[in-house]
């Protein structure tokens, strides 16, 4: 068989894979691309898009010989067999929920550290932070994650565990329904509103207002204004350029009161929101899953001009009441540099041209 019909072939496999996704899980969300990470040391991780096209994520450099137990708090409060968190410096995935902790495996970039990911549970990538994988291609919290066996069979990471040698994770990003962008009033009591084409809708309410920044580490991977990580118990957000340390995070209530963020009710760097309703937020969309990614920065391109811009989330800020603007540049800790911030913006994620109409001209 030639190259052309090899890649004619492919994307016919994924198309029909990507409608089996839309009639067995029910809705009508189209795969946008698959991430195949392959468990050979030395292969190429890629971006499969539906024509078949590839765009080389990086070789893997490191396998795992084990998964981690416990893993971070937050990683409980995803679903087992998805992405449990998105971020610069480290993608986790939580393969299960045992005795209320979650067991992770994790796919680290060359050059950093991730102290989420255990000593021995993680893949790495030869590619740079906060790019490829760890930037514009990178899947939203809840993506669902499977593994292609060495005999061609598709299994869901939750009930085949920890990939072998030889075998390939899966990764099918797709955009479900998510706000266009969510408005935060910085205040006790604030809304946080989510803006959606129908209009607004209440997402949670402000309980610990925001003032000050800290040394998030990862932040150093990311730009001004952008998202360092989401997962299903934060939004962390980068105040300082590559290459600087600085940042803020956002936090649901029950994540705030967990043994490790016992500082965000003392410090200032942390926004805390409770939800609205009896349901908590932790890995609920679309604060704290299937929405925000790191984003394209650096040499990332997608496959087109609206994809490569569009999936690139921005942070917005109002001070003092006044017009949207930047976020202002803070390094290191700096209890009262965010002190005047009145209100934040945060933009979801897109690939498509804003209000593109698909149809067809007449007689055409």
């Amino acid at each position: 068989m030639d190259r052309s019909s090899l890649k004619t072939l492919r994307a016919v496999s994924f198309a029909l894979l990507a409608l089996l996704l839309i009639v067995f899980s029910g809705e009508a969300a189209p795969v946008r691309f698959r991430v195949q990470i392959p468990f050979v040391l030395g292969e190429e991780a890629r971006a499969i898009l539906p024509d078949g096209s590839a765009v080389s994520l990086g070789r893997v450099s490191v396998l795992p010989s084990t998964s981690r137990w416990p893993g971070y708090t937050a990683s409980k409060w995803a679903s087992p067999g998805t992405v449990a968190a998105t971020a610069v410096n480290a993608i986790h995935l939580t393969l299960a929920v045992e005795k209320e902790r979650g067991r992770t495996l994790s796919i680290l970039p060359r050059h950093t550290v991730a102290p989420a990911a255990g000593e021995q549970s993680f893949v790495a990538l030869d590619a740079p932070a906060g790019t490829g994988f760890f930037g514009g291609w990178a899947p939203p919290v809840g993506t669902p994650v499977r593994v292609r066996t060495a005999d061609g069979k598709i299994i869901p990471l939750e009930n085949h565990g920890l990939p072998r040698e030889g075998e390939t994770l899966l990764f099918d990003v797709t955009e479900t329904e998510r706000p266009y962008l969510v408005d935060i009033e910085n205040r006790p009591g604030g809304r946080v509103l989510g803006w959606y084409d129908t209009g607004p809708r209440l997402l949670a309410r402000v309980i610990r207002p925001l003032k000050g920044v800290g040394r998030f580490g990862g932040t150093e991977f990311q730009e001004i204004g952008r998202i360092r990580a989401n997962h299903s118990g934060v939004i962390d957000i980068s105040t300082t350029p590559r290459g600087v340390v600085g940042g803020f995070q956002i936090l649901p209530f029950l994540h705030s009161k967990s043994q490790e963020m016992s500082s965000a009710w003392q410090l200032t760097q942390w926004l805390i929101v409770a939800s609205t309703t009896d349901r908590p937020l932790p890995g609920t969309a679309p604060l704290f899953s299937s929405n925000l990614v790191p984003g394209t920065q650096m040499t990332d391109a997608l496959w087109d001009m609206w994809s490569t811009y569009g999936r690139k989330p921005l942070v917005l800020c109002r001070r003092r009441g006044g017009a949207w603007e930047r976020l202002p540049q803070a390094a290191g800790r700096d209890d009262y540099a965010l002190g005047d911030v009145t209100h934040l913006r945060i933009y979801s994620p897109f690939t498509e041209e804003p209000q593109k109409d698909f149809t067809l001209p007449s007689g055409k």
